[in-house]
């Protein structure tokens, strides 16, 4: 249908596909008709369908243009591998059954799937030409049958489509995608002729094929899944996309030697829940969030297992769900959960292990000791996790999780103190956190992570609030302490990269940043602050690959998930951006749903819905942004979030108002505010650089 060629794209500066219609066709078609169909393709945006940037006609040529992606074609895969593994072949169909899904709702039919129009790129599946073939069609039948043109490929065609009989539905693509998924498990299409007619011949008249005939490590489960989108009668089919992306999310869709990321999840993954608080005294509240804490981070030193982050286990707090529901929600295989009561110097902790398959417990214990004790209660309950899940531990590992950062009760509690305070991300509590980590200092002077708290707590200050001397060289002198008591404390680097980025002394961060990842490559922290360190120093190619790498450690992350893709967009590298926009909005809007005051999230969201959604979304963007300032309506991140709203929206005076606020309230830093892509509107206005002089 066309010739495709890789062209530059000199307004934006970027790489593109420009497929350029066949000149018989061109003709048969005319401009207008065509240019109208894709023009509907054009409104589709999902993380797997390729974007449509532009259209038109020249010299009687009519052409599209898409984003040029770096990878290879599913039918480049096939080519190589003609029989792929099961898990890869379930997953990539997921991804198309999703994109196939969003299509339909928004009333595009796609015609044409086949291994052709499927892109691998990074791991996932991407559809192309969305439109193409309605817009094909447009032209008529018979006007197509002269120029020698069929509208869709007669090895994927559903038989509707064949036989021309009206208008196709989703469930035509449905079928084509079943094509597609018994060809990637057995090797061949489920009907092949040495014609096209013979072809479309036999999927009229011979019995559907059975994927298990060719290949009997396939599940029985799987085989009807792909039986079902064969169905000749549409009605026998399954009625939506999205009914075969639940399918294929089946637990016994692939077997287990198997396994499938959307299917039953990995038998070492755990989510720690944040234990109760059963002391008489509520404000015991912090000391039961740190058990939990101080539990996730130990676990997730251990390379075997997969360790749901605090940020994600702890929205379930208070919300009393089912375990296994939790879990589910997780997609983890145990859940732990646990409860603390403290009255004077005694302890009660209990702690259980539960299977979320079935919902048994795997283990549980109670402890009743001395406040003393709560080091070797921790230790005991991670050891009993590894036993219960079969984990080996390299010594490295076991050295890792049995070390205590200090032996001081006192000190450790002043420090879990800390810990729930620095969570909360406001300057008060930021403040508040510090005065408990310099507590636990005075306490016991060689607790090295007490002093990682102090000085990350000094460095938030002083990058968003109070950009002061004294401050940054606070959390500089914390950080040399730190790394003095232990300098193969991974924290400790990290903190040290953290006041290195923010005082600008870019080549000692890096040093740190690497340092810390040498020594825990599972360290979400390392990666995503260096990632930040990298776009304040104007490396977005480096940096994207920083952020990649949090996002795999922590996909439920909402802010690293932002700021890959505004990484992205600084390399000018428009599609991928555009991807993990609408990535970074669903995992936001799902934090949301059980954290809707949380003021960063509120205010990171904003953002996104404006760059990746554009003027539709721009009601529900500035509710959100100004939920965010409700909250905290004097907080320079706020603020300097909201200048990059109303930047975005071409709100000029009030992007420089509330940039000269945040500013004015303690946002210095002046590296991030030079390379951010929001702010690119304002850059040549001579207000914008007099601001910029203040810092």
């Amino acid at each position: 249908m066309a010739t495709v060629f890789l062209a530059q794209d000199l307004k934006h500066a970027r790489q593109v596909a420009l497929k350029v219609l066949h000149p018989e066709l061109a003709a048969t078609l005319g401009p207008d008709r065509f240019l109208r169909e894709i023009q509907i393709a054009a409104g589709l945006q999902h993380p797997h369908i390729l974007p449509l940037y532009d259209s038109g006609s020249a010299d009687g040529l009519l052409y599209y243009v898409m984003p040029f992606v770096e990878g290879e074609s599913l039918r480049d895969k096939l080519r190589l591998n003609p029989q792929m593994p099961v898990d890869e072949a379930v997953r990539i169909s997921r991804d198309v059954a999703s994109a196939l899904d969003y299509a339909h709702r928004h009333g595009v039919v796609h015609r044409d799937i086949k291994p052709e129009n499927v892109m691998l790129h990074e791991g996932e599946a991407i559809v192309t030409d969305f439109g193409i073939a309605k817009a094909v069609s447009a032209a008529g039948t018979d006007s197509l049958t002269q120029t020698g043109m069929a509208v869709g490929t007669p090895t994927y065609m559903s038989p509707e489509q064949a036989m021309g009989e009206g208008e196709p539905d989703g469930r035509s693509d449905v079928y084509s995608l079943g094509c597609m998924l018994f060809e990637m498990l057995t090797g061949n299409p489920p009907f092949a002729g040495s014609t096209a007619q013979a072809t479309i011949t036999k999927r009229l008249t011979d019995p559907i094929p059975s994927v298990r005939a060719t290949r009997s490590g396939v599940s029985g489960e799987l085989d009807q899944v792909v039986t079902k989108s064969l169905a000749r009668d549409p009605a026998d089919r399954f009625d939506t996309a999205s009914q075969v992306m639940q399918a294929l999310a089946g637990p016994t869709v692939v077997t287990p030697s198997s396994p499938t990321p959307h299917a039953r999840p990995p038998a070492n993954s755990i989510a720690v829940l944040p234990f109760a608080n059963m002391s008489a005294d509520a404000d015991n509240e912090y000391f039961a969030d740190g058990i939990a804490e101080e539990i996730i981070n130990a676990l997730s030193k251990i390379d075997a297992l997969r360790v749901t982050s605090r940020l994600a286990s702890f929205t379930f707090k208070g919300k009393g769900e089912d375990l296994a529901q939790i879990g589910t929600k997780l997609q983890v295989a145990t859940v732990l959960d646990g409860s603390v009561r403290k009255f004077g110097n005694r302890l009660r902790v209990t702690a259980q292990l539960v299977n979320v398959a079935d919902g048994l417990q795997l283990w549980s214990e109670r402890w009743d000791r001395q406040l003393e004790d709560i080091f070797a209660i921790q230790d005991e309950i991670a050891g009993n996790i590894v036993k219960a899940l079969k984990v080996m531990l390299t010594p490295q590992e076991k050295k890792a999780i049995e070390k205590a950062p200090t032996d001081n009760v006192e000190a450790y509690d002043f420090y879990l103190r800390g810990r729930q305070l620095f969570h909360q991300w406001r300057k008060r509590a930021i403040e508040h956190a510090r005065r408990m980590f310099e507590r636990a200092i005075e306490i016991d002077p060689g607790f090295a992570l007490a002093y990682t708290g102090a000085a990350d707590c000094s460095s938030y200050l002083y990058m968003f609030w109070d950009p002061s001397k004294a401050i940054s060289d606070g959390a500089d002198n914390y950080t040399r302490k730190a790394l003095e008591l232990d300098p193969e404390l991974a924290e400790a680097h990290v903190s040290r990269g953290l006041v290195s980025a923010a005082t600008k002394r870019f080549e000692e961060a890096r040093i740190a940043f690497e340092k810390a990842i040498e020594l825990n490559p599972k360290l979400f922290e390392a990666r995503y602050l260096y990632g930040r360190a990298l776009l304040q120093e104007g490396k977005p190619v480096e940096a994207v690959a920083s952020f990649q790498e949090a996002c795999r450690l922590r996909p439920d992350d909402f802010q690293a998930a932002a700021f890959l893709a505004q990484a992205y967009r600084s390399t000018g590298r428009e599609f991928e951006a555009r991807r993990f926009e609408i990535r970074a909005i669903e995992v936001i809007e799902h934090h949301l749903e059980l954290n809707p005051e949380d003021s960063r999230a509120l205010s990171l969201g904003s953002n996104m819905l404006v760059v990746a959604g554009g003027p539709s979304v721009r009601e529900k963007a500035m509710a959100w942004a100004e939920r965010a300032l409700a909250v905290d309506p004097e907080d320079s991140h706020m603020l300097y979030n909201a200048a990059c709203l109303y930047s975005t929206l071409g709100e000029t005076e009030d992007a420089l108002s509330c940039l000269a606020k945040a500013i004015d309230t303690g946002f210095g830093i002046r590296g991030w505010i030079e390379n951010d892509p929001d702010l690119a509107p304002l850059r040549e206005d001579d207000r914008f650089k007099a601001l910029l002089q203040k810092l």
